[in-house]
């Protein structure tokens, strides 16, 4: 394989990954291979004289757990995170004049070294740190690397782009479920001490209608058990990881089945399963369609479709309710500001089909 065809290669696996350590682990082992080198490590800079991350690659956990603290920016490895910072490249690092001169008793005796800053938006966001090559690096392998960099650049961003993006769709879920709480399981509880405090105030004048307070006090806090009941469902999905997403998503009907005392059609097709990467997503929109149906839509029939085949994820849910102005109605009230986001995320596309009268339509569609 040659080096152009070993860096699309690389650059394709690390497009994948959305996580930032991750990405940061893949691109340490992809810079490692492409340079053919022994040892590689990728740095981000905290800031404040010290590395945030420090990842290495060739080195083994027990190795890596005996070096101690991450090394301080200083010598070549700060020299790759100044602002103008330049590629660096030298056959014994041990020769250099900034190298301090002491490793920690275990670090592995290292002598050939390349240095290559990662650029983005003008700024140094963090470097490869490469050792170890029989004969040295070449330009080849320094060029190789430097391609690479800006594409660790971009990889890092994106990264960064998206947790950010998660970090903020729960942040927006939480505040739902607070709404959700408030809305529905304060309103009860609030109800269920007024009949109570009314009950206690008839039990000597009238014990027939402290009776009926009493029951009231029953039934209104059966009523906040099944809501609170169905926030939890929220709070804590079935373990995708352990049963897939088709199994998850039978429990979760099951248990809204027993909670809202609803029937709920479930209809699985396809014997492919959906890939791990956007099962925890796909999930979440078919909860929030759901949860909108059972709650908004005061509909006789509810139904949830899913489809997998080696081509596409297919999630239809559907309702025979009131339906809504889909053009006018207040988009995060009802969660779809949210469940397009989490459509984004994974490249599908989501559609929110509703009628006045004849009810609503959420269909989700994901290439794979």
């Amino acid at each position: 394989m040659d080096s152009a065809e070993a860096l699309s290669d690389a650059v394709l696996a690390i497009a994948a990954e959305h996580a930032v350590q991750a990405v940061l682990q893949k691109l340490v082992d992809a810079a490692r291979d492409l340079a053919g080198a022994t040892y590689a490590a990728i740095g981000v800079p905290d800031g404040d004289g010290g590395f945030g991350q420090f990842i290495t690659s060739g080195m083994s956990d027990e190795l890596i757990a005996s070096l101690g603290e991450l090394p301080r920016t200083h010598g070549l490895l700060g020299a790759m995170l100044e602002p103008d910072a330049m590629p660096q490249r030298t056959l014994d690092i041990r020769r250099d004049s900034r190298f301090r001169g002491w490793w920690p008793r275990t670090h592995p005796s290292m002598s050939s070294f390349l240095g290559v800053p990662i650029v983005a938006r003008g700024e140094v966001a963090g470097a490869f740190y490469l050792t170890d090559k029989d004969g040295g690096f070449s330009d080849d392998d320094q060029a190789l690397i430097e391609t690479f960099a800006a594409h660790a650049a971009l990889a890092i961003e994106n990264a960064r782009l998206h947790e950010r993006s998660r970090e903020l769709s729960i942040v927006e879920e939480r505040n739902r479920l607070a709404r959700e709480l408030h809305d529905a399981v304060t309103q009860k509880l609030f109800g269920v001490v007024l009949a109570a405090e009314s009950g206690s105030a008839l039990l000597e004048r009238d014990v027939g209608a402290a009776a009926r307070q009493l029951a009231l006090v029953r039934e209104l806090a059966g009523e906040a058990m099944s809501e609170l009941r169905a926030v939890i469902v929220h709070l804590r999905p079935p373990a995708i990881e352990a049963a897939g997403l088709a199994v998850a998503l039978a429990k979760h009907v099951d248990v809204l089945r027993h909670v809202h005392r609803r029937a709920i059609e479930l209809d699985v097709e396809g014997e492919h399963a959906a890939p791990a990467r956007i099962e925890t997503d796909i999930f979440r929109i078919a909860q929030e369609a759901l949860h909108n149906a059972l709650r908004h839509a005061h509909a006789e029939r509810i139904a949830l479709r899913l489809r997998c085949d080696d081509a596409r994820v297919e999630l239809t849910v559907s309702d025979d309710g009131i339906g809504f102005d889909v053009e006018h109605v207040r988009a995060r009230r009802l969660g779809l500001t949210t469940m397009a986001e989490r459509a984004r995320a994974i490249g599908g596309e989501l559609r929110v089909d509703s009628v006045l009268g004849a009810g609503t339509t959420v269909a989700l569609v994901v290439a794979t």
